[in-house]
Parts: C-alpha cells; structure tokens; sequence
C-alpha cells in the first residue's frame, strides 16, 4: 500500500507526425540546454530533432525530456480531445510539470507529461466536470478519480510480466474490452480512455483546487485495498456490473444499484429492459435542470443532451454501411439484432447481428457501441425495434437507449444531483461504492 504520493506520466499527444508548443518560461533540454519560447519538433529516420521559433535547430536525440524550471509550464498545440467519440475536436492546452517528447516505431512523434497525483487531480476534476460544480461533488469525484488512478497504476505493478486477455475469439463469436491500463510508454492518457486531464487551462475556479486539497491521499478502500473506483456520465437509472464491462472478475464493492433513493428492480429479461428503457423513473441521474447540468458538464459535453433516454433510426443500408465499416465484416443485409445477455442495468454485453452473409456474436458493452455507430453509442442499454417491409426485410432500425457510457461505479449526473440535494462526498461514495471505507493514506 502506498504511503506517498505518486508521480506519474500522462500520454498528451499520440502518433502525429509534427509537435508545436510554446515554453512560458525556461525549461532544461539535455546537455543543460535551456530554452523558452516557440519550438517546434519532428522526426527524421527515427531520430527527434527540437527547433526554436526561428527554426534553427536546438537539440536532437531519440527521446527529448524538457524540465520545466521555476514554475513554467508548457503549451502543447492541436491536441486532440475526445478521440473517436461524437465530440472529438482539437484544442490547445498547457501543462505543468516536465514534458518529454518521443518517437515512435512508425516515425511519428508522442508527448508525455511528468506530474504528481495532486496536481494531475487539479486537472481531471476540472476537466471531467465543471469547476463550478458542487464542492460535495468535486469531492466525491477527488477521490474516486485518485483511487482509480493507484489502483491502476498497483495492479499495472502486479501484472506487469502477465499481461491479462483483453478479447476472446473463436467461431462466430467476438468479445472484446478494453482496459484502461492498456499504455506502455505512459501510466496513463490524457483522454476519455483513460480520464480526462486537459491541463491547467481546465482549472477555471478553486473548486477543484480545493476539493484536491480537502480530500488529499484520500482513497476508496474494500478489504483494506485500493478500489477500482470506476465513474461514468449517466448510469440511466440502475449502475452495472464490473465483469460485464471489463474483466471477467466481480468486485463486491461495485454492486448494480438503483440512482435514487428507492430501490428499482434488476432488468432480468427483454420485457424488463423494454419497459425500463421507455419510461421515465424518478432517479438521480433523470434531469433536465440546466443549472444543473451547467454546473456539471463542460462545455462540449453539454452538446449531448439526451443522454438519460436516446433514441437513433438507421436505414438497412445505413446499419449495413457502418457495420461493415466498424467490425470489417460484410454482413450483407441486415436481417435481425439480437440480445442474448444484459446486465441489471439493461446494459447489453452479448449482441447477435444476424445477416444474409455471416452471423456473429459480438461483446463487450464497449465493442457493441463502436460496432453500431460512426463514433459510439451512448451506451449498450438499448432495445431495437424494426420495420419490415411486405416480405419481411428490415427496411429501418430503431433503436431506443438509456445512459451515457458503461455506467459502473460513480455516475456523474446522478452524483452531481445528489450534491444539490446537500448530501456530502462520504455519503456520494458510500452510495455508489459498497461496504468500502474511506481512509487517508499519505
């Protein structure tokens, strides 16, 4: 168990072809070169050459570390948010801490950023959410997002020479999930993969400074262990289960549990699900009230904004294009989907796509929405209803969903309503965490 707090290195930028930044402040390059000002990095036959805003070239090396001296920080230029998902778009974003620059097998260039927990949380609370959200909340998210992050970065340790499987293939059946520890040049990305951490641009009030601060080396535990604290935007009214979403492993304190303060029963079949996704229930997460919503969700989040009940229409070739597009198989026409396992939540985690060409069985939640949609599905809590035409073809595909993203662990929207309600952080946990214990460990 850790009684210090850790130093970690964040994935920023991934596989581009050319860096452009700005050092506000003098940073030490190797071979005790000091630069600030504009700079601009590229790779040729493997080898980073660094130039400053003149262009001349100032170093060149296979990796290049930049540490920040005095507290300056850095620019990073075009950064790309949201990657693959319906709100991706590109900003520029400064960090504090020390940057490294390296090269890629395949001549593209990755940015690093080398930073403490603390100062990292600062960041992803901001980020993630609205800085301007409830303390309570800000709080509650501190030290889910810390517990998460060590605990990662503990089990990384542990199976470090035994990489754990993250798919299962075999004859007409793909099951896929993907963890987020997947990186191997850094402990962590910057994006939704992982959480979200956009620098201190993101740092907008002392909320989140303070919430950091009130919760510092805070951290979830079960059976004296650091939780897996996973978070997602919006449940839809019931959480789901770890093993459904990634390893097949259940952890006790990641219980599916009603957002609300009455208990909703666990969606045990299709008529269940059905009935569940097309109503409206009284729980944390079912709001429109956009102060809420302003407090809670940045900005570009706040595009979406029906993510507690969703609905979306595919033509059969529309669904027959973006399958073949996102799976790589030609199915040919589209003759019927199929639920075979949902989780209490009504989350999907076993799909049949039945086809004039092939049938396959696809898994886990995370594939099924990348399969159905040019981005990603809200989430896979959806039912499908299709029109056929007289001989019984589908011609449209309707399908009707609940919440936005896994929905394990903390959801976000609902947390977010429970803060304005005035509960506290410890209560906010304790509700979404089972038979946990919060406790101090540096």
């Amino acid at each position: 168990m850790i009684s210090a707090e850790p130093i970690i290195t964040v994935g920023i930028i991934e596989r581009t072809r050319e860096i452009h930044g700005i050092f506000h402040g003098l940073y030490e390059l190797p071979n005790s070169i000091r630069l600030q000002g504009s700079f601009t990095v590229h790779s040729e036959n493997g080898t980073l050459i660094l130039s400053d805003s003149e262009g001349f070239e100032v170093i060149r090396g296979a990796g290049i570390r930049c540490r920040a001296l005095t507290k300056a920080t850095c620019t990073l230029c075009n950064v790309t948010i949201g990657i693959n998902f319906h709100w991706e778009r590109k900003e520029n974003q400064s960090f504090e801490g020390n940057l490294t620059i390296l090269a890629d097998a395949d001549g593209t260039l990755s940015a690093t950023n080398e930073i403490g927990v603390e100062q990292y949380l600062e960041s992803v609370i901001s980020s993630e959410m609205n800085s301007e959200a409830p303390i309570e909340l800000l709080k509650a998210h501190a030290v889910t997002s810390r517990s998460w992050l060590v605990a990662m970065l503990e089990r990384k340790k542990k199976s470090a020479s035994v990489p754990s499987q993250k798919s299962r293939e075999i004859k007409d059946e793909i099951l896929r999930w993907y963890d987020r520890e997947d990186h191997a040049r850094f402990d962590v990305c910057a994006d939704d993969h992982c959480q979200r951490y956009q620098g201190i641009a993101k740092v907008i009030s002392r909320g989140a400074e303070e919430a950091v601060a009130a919760t510092r080396g805070q951290f979830i535990l079960y059976n004296n262990e650091i939780c897996d604290a996973r978070f997602s935007k919006a449940c839809g009214g019931r959480t789901e289960l770890f093993e459904h979403t990634w390893e097949e492993i259940p952890l006790p304190y990641l219980q599916s549990i009603s957002d609300s303060a009455q208990t909703y029963p666990e969606l045990l079949n299709e008529t269940d699900a059905d009935r569940w996704i097309l109503s409206s229930p009284d729980v944390y997460c079912n709001t429109s009230d956009v102060k809420i919503l302003k407090q809670v969700l940045p900005s570009f989040d706040r595009e979406t904004t029906d993510f507690f009940r969703w609905k979306l229409e595919y033509t059969q070739e529309q669904l027959a294009d973006i399958l073949q597009m996102k799976s790589g198989i030609d199915f040919g026409r589209i003759l019927d989907i199929v639920p075979l396992l949902r989780g209490p939540s009504g989350r999907i985690y076993k799909l049949k796509v039945i086809g004039s060409k092939r049938t396959i069985i696809v898994g886990k939640e995370l594939e099924i929405r990348r399969w159905f949609s040019n981005s990603h599905l809200y989430s896979s809590a959806f039912i499908v209803k299709i029109e056929r035409d007289v001989k019984g073809i589908p011609e449209r595909f309707i399908l009707s969903g609940a919440g936005w993203g896994h929905g394990v662990g903390l959801c976000q929207v609902g947390a977010a309503v429970m803060a304005v309600k005035g509960f506290k952080a410890e209560e906010i946990i304790n509700h979404y965490f089972k038979n946990i214990e919060l406790k101090k460990l540096y």
